[in-house]
């Protein structure tokens, strides 16, 4: 059983209910458009990736029994609109890769990121965390 608290997903432990990449892709797309249909959001998929319908239908379908997207069957075709909260569903997740992957240090995560030289940083960017670090300062 599912229920929704405050746009986030969680069974009755209240444990989250965490996506999978695929599913990922799709709350993206739902997140985007706020309300699509299956075919809508295989359309979307199809762009990069190879993937039946089928297979974006089950998904769906099994993102709705999680709790991960709501459904509106009033009508012949099923209307999807994503259930979780895209801020707080990126920040649990965030949270979840900081603690396994960086032993809890942000700062090591943010290294990582913007030291590798991997990912192109532009000078909006930076003056955006160069602001975040300046009002950290102040607090």
């Amino acid at each position: 059983m599912v229920v929704y608290s405050s746009g986030n997903c969680f069974t009755m432990a209240a444990k989250y209910v965490k996506p999978t990449e695929s599913e990922l892709e799709i709350l993206n797309i739902l997140w985007h458009r706020d309300l699509a249909t299956v075919r809508e959001v295989h359309e979307e998929l199809a762009k990069s990736k190879d993937v039946g319908y089928t297979t974006t239908l089950k998904l769906m379908q099994i993102m709705h029994e999680k709790g991960l997207v709501k459904r509106d069957e009033s009508m012949r075709t099923h209307i999807y609109q994503a259930a979780v909260n895209k801020e707080k569903t990126q920040k649990h997740l965030l949270n979840k890769m900081i603690d396994s992957l960086f032993g809890g240090s942000s700062t090591q995560l943010v290294l990582q990121a913007l030291g590798s030289g991997e990912q192109k940083v532009s000078a909006e960017e930076l003056e955006k965390i160069q602001t975040l670090i300046d009002n950290l300062k102040k607090q």
